[in-house]
């Protein structure tokens, strides 16, 4: 499970989407995940998902590498889905047992939820897959200037924030690291109650909590010994330049934005 989580990844290319200044991607990223929340009929839906799935295709991502994105959310699809069926229990029944009652409305909203997390993940992954780690700080810096004026730290959150983002596949194969040297010393990691398997991951938590800790400690130093001392008369080697294609894909956006939102309006059950 541990080696399916994709989020932060980089994965170079030279499509379309690789090319667009990060800046662009960003913001587009940003109304596409609102627009999901505007969504309340599947034909709506049906847009988002196909737009999302045609950015996928222009930026040559495997259909697996998309699947092992999505694969960890799965337990939490399931869950926040059998708690709509079982808390929204307006509209016509469709199963009743005692006091379990589901309703299709119940049924709708956990598709609803489920079609929303499944794109919102699926975006914010494309984001990370086309866009390098510096591009993103360098874009989410540029993006935040304004606040300077306030005094407001903004290449150090960019920084953080990057670096964050770049740690999340190294933990992840660290703590599987850690798992499998567990299980070879005959730990046991799987069975048992819900309390025994949160005690057993004790063995877990410590090491990697301490690998994490020198690993932070190793990045502090390098950075010292570069004479790092933020973003004050940093230059960069890449400058941020906008060009047609991101003019071109914004216009895309904004056009998929409102027929998603027109859809909403359609005199159609769904």
């Amino acid at each position: 499970m541990l080696r399916d989580i994709t989020i932060g990844q980089y994965f170079p290319g030279h499509s379309f989407l690789h090319r667009l200044d990060p800046r662009v991607k960003i913001v587009l990223t940003m109304i596409y995940i609102v627009l999901l929340f505007f969504v309340h009929k599947y034909v709506g839906f049906a847009i988002s998902v196909v737009f999302l799935g045609v950015c996928y295709v222009i930026a040559k991502i495997p259909l697996k590498m998309i699947l092992r994105s999505l694969k960890p959310i799965v337990p939490i699809l399931i869950f926040t889905g059998i708690l709509n069926m079982l808390f929204v229990n307006t509209g016509e029944p469709f199963f009743k047992w005692g006091i379990i009652s589901i309703s299709w409305d119940g049924i709708n909203m956990a598709v609803v939820m489920a079609i929303r997390v499944v794109c919102l993940i699926a975006a914010s992954s494309l984001l990370t897959y086309t866009t390098s780690p510096i591009s993103l700080t360098d874009a989410i810096e540029r993006l935040l200037k304004p606040l300077k004026v306030i005094k407001f730290p903004v290449h150090e959150l960019a920084m953080m924030m990057s670096i964050a983002l770049r740690f999340i596949p190294t933990l992840v194969e660290e703590t599987d690291k850690i798992m499998s040297a567990q299980k070879a010393r005959g730990a046991d990691l799987e069975s048992g109650g819900l309390l025994q398997r949160a005690k057993a991951l004790v063995p877990i938590l410590i090491p990697l909590f301490i690998s994490a800790f020198r690993r932070a400690e190793e990045l502090a130093l390098a950075m010292e010994c570069r004479c790092y001392h933020g973003g004050e008369g940093r230059t960069r080697m890449r400058q941020l330049h906008m060009g047609a294609g991101d003019a071109i894909a914004a216009c895309i956006t904004v056009v998929v934005s409102g027929a998603v939102i027109a859809a909403n309006f359609l005199p159609l059950p769904w």
